[in-house]
C-alpha cells in the first residue's frame, strides 16, 4: 500500500525534504507540523508520511512501535512514491531520522537522494546510555545534519562529543532543546520558534552546499 504524504512548501521548490516521523507520534503531532512549517516557509517542498503501523492506528488498530529494522523497506518505498525531480534529502523526527540514516547510503550511492536531516536523533534509549544506535554512523558516506538539543535524553550534547561518528555529519546544537528540540526560554532565553528558525536556516544553507552542482 503506497503511503499518504502530507505536502507543504512551493511546488516549485528546488529540494525535497522527506520526513518520517518519531516512534510513538504521527505524522501531524505538533512538533512535526512545526518543523515541517518552518522549513516549508524556508522554501524546501517538505513530505511527511507514515509508517504502516502508524497509519493503522487511524483506522482504529491499536498497534505499538515497532523496530526500526522493521520498517527499513517502507522508506525505500516512500522514496520511491514520492518521484522527485530534484534533489532529495531523507529524514525524520528520532525513529523516522533513525530509519533514513539506515537506508541513506545505499540510496546516496545509487544517486537517489543528496543527503540525510535528522531531527533529534535517538543516539541512546532515555536512561541507557550505553545502548548506542550508532554503529551505522561511523562510516556514513551520506552527507548528513543532525539537528539536536543539548538536553535532549537521547544524546546530549556531552554523550555525544565523545561518540566516532562520520566526518560527513555535521551537528547542529539547540541550546537546552529537549528531544522535540524546545527549550526552557526561563533557562535559554529561546523558545521554540526560535529554535525552528535556526533549525531552518542551518538546513538551508547546508542544502545549499551540498546540492550545489559541480564546477
Amino acid at each position: 500500500m503506497a503511503p499518504t504524504f502530507l505536502i507543504d512548501g512551493p511546488a516549485g521548490a528546488r529540494t525535497t525534504l522527506l520526513l518520517a516521523h518519531g516512534a510513538g507520534a504521527p505524522m501531524d503531532s505538533a512538533s512535526m507540523t512545526a518543523a515541517a512549517m518552518a522549513l516549508a516557509e524556508a522554501g524546501f517542498r517538505v513530505a511527511r508520511f507514515e509508517f504502516g503501523y502508524m497509519a493503522a492506528r487511524r483506522d482504529g488498530q491499536r498497534k505499538p512501535p515497532t523496530r526500526a529494522e522493521a520498517v527499513i523497506p517502507e522508506y525505500r518505498a516512500a522514496v520511491d512514491a514520492l518521484g522527485t525531480k530534484g534533489p532529495l534529502i531523507i529524514g525524520g523526527k528520532s525513529m523516522g531520522g533513525r530509519v533514513a540514516s539506515m537506508v541513506a547510503d545505499e540510496l546516496f550511492a545509487a544517486g537517489h537522494i543528496a543527503g540525510l536531516l535528522c531531527l533529534g536523533y535517538p543516539f541512546h534509549p532515555p536512561g541507557k546510555p550505553a545502548q548506542l544506535r550508532t554503529a551505522h554512523l561511523v562510516d556514513l558516506k551520506t552527507p548528513a545534519l543532525i539537528c539536536q538539543g543539548t538536553r535532549d535524553a537521547f544524546g546530549t550534547r556531552d554523550e555525544v562529543a565523545g561518540y566516532p561518528l562520520s566526518d560527513r555529519i555535521e551537528l547542529l546544537w539547540l541550546e537546552d532543546g529537549d528531544h522535540d528540540l524546545k527549550p526552557r526560554k526561563s533557562v535559554s532565553g529561546f523558545t521554540a520558534a526560535d529554535h525552528l528558525k535556526t533549525v531552518a536556516a542551518a538546513v538551508s544553507d547546508w542544502a545549499g552546499r551540498i546540492t550545489r552542482p559541480a564546477g
